[in-house]
């Protein structure tokens, strides 16, 4: 009740503020220091190194990602259909299979109006062999009539909706967002990002699934590189560090990465 405006701070009053700006920087008086946010050791060179082992682009994610599947010369809402639609077919899918299911579909003229039109069993025969290619049928079905009674034939423009339509978890929002709306709300964590940011220890303690790990990276990672990480380590994990024998031996973090099986 003494500091009401008044210019100069009675004496009594003065411990109770600097406890209150304790991190302010500038107090003496033994305040603490401002803390210092966390960061995983050598991130910064992992990544440059893991750069260069990604500089020829030549990962099946590359060549065959979802990036690569949409037909670029289609109408916007079109595109962005396409788009969501290969991150759906993609979940649990190679590249090279999911890609070749997205030629087949854009062979029939892949817009929501035709996949409305399309009886589940032709549908299931188009994108088979993909990964829970019944389940995935169905889950498009549900997804295109939403989007059409919904968003007038568009897909939704926030990672909060997206995730709503059936069949579309939190890394497949995210990654519509960079590649449909060219909009980075967050970090797609696949199981590639998930295993390699846990094996580098680019994550606090041990996360148990990819999610987890997406808010474990953007607590840290600067978010100018959100975008590029997905790309950067996938493909990384296609090529090097594989889920099983990984190939420390043709890595160029071998020295300085914690789960480094070295020769």
């Amino acid at each position: 009740s003494q500091i009401q405006g008044t210019p100069s701070i009675p004496r009594k009053s003065r411990r109770r503020k600097s406890l209150a700006i304790a991190y302010e920087p500038g107090q003496g008086n033994g305040a603490e220091p401002p803390r210092v946010p966390w960061e995983p050791r050598d991130w910064r060179e992992q990544l440059e190194r893991i750069r260069e082992m990604r500089r020829s682009r030549d990962a099946p994610v590359d060549e065959m990602g979802v990036q690569k599947c949409y037909d670029s010369s289609a109408p916007p809402q079109v595109m962005r259909y396409q788009v969501l639609l290969a991150l759906m077919l993609s979940s649990q899918t190679k590249d090279q299979v999911t890609s070749a299911a997205m030629l087949r579909l854009r062979q029939r003229g892949l817009t929501v109006d035709s996949v409305l039109q399309m009886d589940e069993e032709t549908l299931g025969q188009i994108i088979y062999p993909v990964g829970f290619w019944r389940n995935k049928v169905k889950y498009i079905k549900q997804t295109t009539a939403i989007l059409k009674q919904k968003y007038g034939g568009d897909i939704p423009s926030t990672v909060e909706e997206l995730v709503q339509l059936p069949g579309v978890g939190p890394k497949m929002a995210h990654l519509a967002m960079h590649i449909a709306w060219d909009s980075v709300a967050g970090i797609a964590v696949d199981t590639h990002v998930h295993r390699i940011s846990n094996r580098l220890k680019w994550v606090k303690k041990e996360t148990k699934n990819p999610e987890e790990t997406r808010v474990a990276l953007e607590e840290w990672l600067p978010r100018d590189l959100w975008k590029e990480i997905n790309w950067l380590l996938v493909g990384f994990g296609q090529q090097t560090c594989l889920p099983v024998n990984p190939r420390c031996s043709q890595c160029l973090n071998q020295d300085i990465c914690p789960a480094a099986k070295r020769l």
